[in-house]
């Protein structure tokens, strides 16, 4: 049953790449279809400096009629700091700090140097990209759009690139109105299962202890 609910370390990272690549950059590309939407969202995480929040992971799978939820905490730090843990049903920790990632689950702990890897070295640059702006100037990776419903703001991103499209069909993020911050990340994929990340309790701009990301 253990093995049923454990997510594999390759699942994992996919997710936690969506994640960094959505959550935290600027939506710039999105300006295309309301510049007003896309000039608050990013002005807000322009000045996001520290986030922490709970998330709550369900995962559908169409073969098995079936869905698997997980949950845990979620710390990020500019400018190359994240933590992201599942704590239910099954305990799994990665830490990125600067070059540096952790992955440790109940049976093992790795450090590795991204420099020297490249799935992780373009988690890396993703991230860095996302926080920095460099997505503001690429029109090559998502076709976005935003809609506004029941006073949430909902973007929907179809992917244009060949590696997206083998993974995914389309990723939908819902915007908080007043805090213009993350809530939900949908993942869904070709083979008809699909991701919803919520998040939680977020608390922004607070300060994280350092021992929060520290390779141990």
């Amino acid at each position: 049953m253990y093995n049923v609910w454990m997510l594999s370390d390759c699942t994992i990272m996919r997710n936690l790449l969506i994640y960094i690549l959505l959550a935290l950059m600027p939506i710039g590309a999105m300006a295309q279809n309301d510049n007003q939407i896309a000039e608050k969202i990013s002005r807000n995480s322009s000045q996001l400096q520290t986030l922490e929040c709970d998330f709550v992971q369900t995962k559908y799978l169409k073969i098995l009629n079936n869905k698997m939820v997980s949950r845990g905490k979620m710390y990020y730090q500019q400018p190359d700091k994240l933590r992201w843990e599942y704590q239910s049903p099954y305990s799994y920790i990665l830490i990125m700090n600067q070059n540096k990632v952790l992955i440790k689950n109940n049976t093992r702990t790795d450090v590795i140097d991204i420099n020297q890897n490249k799935m992780f070295k373009e988690i890396g640059r993703l991230m860095m990209n996302s926080i920095v702006g460099g997505f503001l100037n690429d029109q090559h990776s998502f076709d976005i759009s935003i809609t506004l419903s029941d006073g949430i703001y909902i973007a929907t991103l179809l992917p244009l690139n060949r590696e997206m499209k083998q993974m995914w069909t389309k990723l939908v993020l819902y915007f908080d109105p007043i805090s213009l911050g993350v809530t939900q990340v949908e993942m869904h994929e070709k083979t008809g299962d699909y991701t919803v990340i919520e998040l939680l309790n977020s608390v922004t701009n607070q300060s994280i202890t350092p021992k929060t990301f520290e390779l141990d």
